[in-house]
């Protein structure tokens, strides 16, 4: 137990056992209930940071002194510990009581209603929960999800420094840089018109340290988008666990992240069991034909098959054009209502409708899209290996489309029928070979797919032969990699582009010059050109890590003060206006003005 004596208590309120009865003690706390069971008489349970006690009120002075108190005061009360008649196995101070002599109100609470139950937040609206957020984090369990997350950086930060690492902090206020999100943006007051930009990722400060002759970077670092928020992902800020390695490769990368993160995953995880290394290594495209998704949750066990050459000419006009995936579940009990259920689920999640037929108890045919597969049913059996009581379902459309919506169905049914998913586990994978390149949907012109300083696989060569239309540039894997865990992205990484001349290459051929790489990157540009050592690097998401430890479906569980989904701080009100005065200092003139709505 950490020493809590202060000025204001002996002892935490989830400190004191059977060998402290008959002492004097202070503890202070908030009130958390009252419970009146007689006249001027009443159970108190005080709580603190670390746990909960039961006070006794016996006498007249300190239940008036109680009653005239609203929960979530706080009080210092000093009494005698005793032992409790009805002991409580469920509560770590269950086998005390305290018996109080002295109460003094620290801090009281005005409010005769509370905004929801401390120890039933999690069930409140979330907007309350965040407007209160510091009534919120009174709840343990999440409190506990913070204490988590602060052992989890711990652990991690303690591990990189045992694996030689040097922990150093880079710039928040850099240039703007085209990665990928839109930048937070900070007018500068001595420069007018110029701005400058907080950090994606401390992506090219860590390159430079690199080229600056360090050995091994990493921290713990604050990073800045401007996006949507998800269920995994929070609007503003989030924390990466940053490392860069010098004169190192892809594979170094992988054996230091395979060393450090199973052991803090099987110490502070829900589930005690782990991945050990070597994690598997999982081709992009093998990745997306097989689990129709670069993020697949290895946990399940179901996979998807393409038959396009067996059903695209079935007669079922859906399977007449594309790509045809089936994905067998094996040993499906769900109802038809439920199948169809399941089945809209997947075309709300992914906007693409999906399509079935299940094998009876003798292997026939039925069900669903039955009709038309049955002259394919040898065939089928054979491909997918179908047994009695197998359910498949059918996805359809243009290669990536039918593939994700095959995702969407093994996430779906596999958390959906018993057998193929064991939830008790932490599942990693390496996605490795993605593209350099792809086609944009807004542009519809070549463009970076992952990460522009990543190293082509083929070097200079590759690059040069696909300016010279000699090679489809849309074929260029890099030695850039995802690392997974349970079906959500960790971190990406990559081996580092670290020669000029290639770094010029690669972007010539998504539109942009010398000039430009110049212009947009002269930093990263100017210290290569002084002999640069490669390196690679990665950066886990910290937020996402403590998400899956905890066993949450939503960052914002873990997050001590996080914005809502719509990027705002409801508590603190920001984003919020600023006087005019600001804004004339900072050279900025307002074209548009959100009108302000009632909370």
């Amino acid at each position: 137990m950490n020493n809590v004596h202060t000025a204001y208590r002996t002892h935490s309120c989830g400190e004191l056992r059977m060998e402290h009865v008959g002492q004097a003690v202070t503890l202070a706390g908030f009130m958390e209930n009252i419970r009146e069971v007689g006249q001027n008489f009443a159970f108190v349970i005080l709580r603190d940071f670390y746990g909960t006690t039961q006070v006794v009120v016996e006498n007249e002075e300190m239940f008036q002194i109680f009653k005239g108190l609203n929960k979530e005061s706080t009080v210092a009360v000093t009494g005698t510990v005793r032992e409790r008649d009805s002991k409580n196995p469920n509560m770590a101070t269950g086998d005390i009581e305290l018996v109080p002599s002295k109460v003094e109100v620290l801090g009281r609470c005005r409010h005769n209603e509370l905004p929801f139950q401390v120890n039933r937040s999690r069930e409140a609206d979330e907007a309350q929960r965040l407007k209160y957020r510091y009534l919120d984090l009174r709840n343990p369990e999440l409190k506990n999800n913070i204490i988590l997350r602060s052992s989890v950086v711990a652990a991690l930060r303690a591990s990189m420094i045992d694996h030689g690492f040097m922990e150093i902090t880079t710039p928040i206020l850099t240039a703007s840089s085209p990665e990928g999100a839109r930048d937070y943006l900070v007018p500068s007051r001595k420069h007018p018109g110029k701005f400058y930009a907080l950090p994606q990722a401390p992506q090219q400060f860590k390159q430079l340290l690199m080229a600056s002759g360090f050995d091994k970077y990493f921290q713990i670092a604050p990073c800045f988008r401007d996006e949507d928020a998800r269920g995994d992902r929070s609007p503003g800020e989030f924390y990466q666990l940053d490392m860069e390695m010098a004169f190192a490769g892809q594979e170094d990368v992988f054996a230091v992240l395979e060393d450090v993160l199973p052991p803090v995953f099987a110490k502070y995880g829900k589930y005690d069991t782990a991945s050990s290394a070597p994690f598997r290594r999982i081709p992009y495209l093998e990745a997306m034909d097989k689990y129709g998704s670069d993020k697949p949750d290895l946990r399940i066990d179901l996979t998807c098959t393409d038959v396009t050459d067996l059903l695209s000419a079935c007669g079922f006009e859906p399977f007449a054009e594309g790509v045809v995936k089936a994905v067998p579940v094996s040993n499906c009990t769900l109802t038809r209502k439920q199948i169809d259920k399941r089945i809209g689920d997947v075309e709300v999640q992914s906007g693409r409708k999906a399509y079935w037929f299940k094998t009876d108890e003798s292997g026939a045919i039925a069900g669903g899209v039955a009709k038309f597969v049955q002259d394919k049913k040898d065939e089928l059996t054979h491909r997918l290996a179908l047994a009695p009581n197998t359910l498949v379902v059918l996805t359809c459309g243009k290669l990536l489309a039918a593939q994700k919506t095959a995702g969407v169905v093994i996430k779906t049914f596999g958390a959906a029928c018993e057998g193929h998913q064991n939830k008790e586990c932490y599942e990693f994978c390496w996605i490795v070979d993605f593209p350099m390149y792809e086609i944009g949907e807004e542009s519809g012109e070549l463009e970076f797919c992952h990460n522009p300083f990543s190293m082509p696989n083929g070097g200079l060569e590759i690059l040069k032969k696909a300016a010279a239309g000699e090679v489809d540039p849309l074929t260029i894997t890099a030695f850039q990699y995802d690392l997974v865990c349970n079906g959500v992205e960790l971190s990406s990484g990559a081996v580092r582009n670290h020669d000029p001349e290639i770094m010029i290459e690669a972007f010539q051929l998504v539109r942009l010059g010398e000039d430009d790489v110049k212009a947009k990157f002269p930093a990263m540009y100017n210290a290569f050109t002084y002999g640069a050592p490669p390196h690679a690097g990665i950066a886990p998401g910290v937020d996402r890590m403590v998400m899956l430890l905890a066993g949450e479906d939503s960052i914002r569980e873990i997050i001590p003060f996080p914005m809502n989904k719509n990027a705002q701080d409801v508590m603190m009100g920001a984003p919020g206006f600023v006087e005019q005065k600001q804004l004339d200092e900072l050279n900025i003139a307002c074209t548009a003005v959100e009108e302000e709505t009632a909370e």
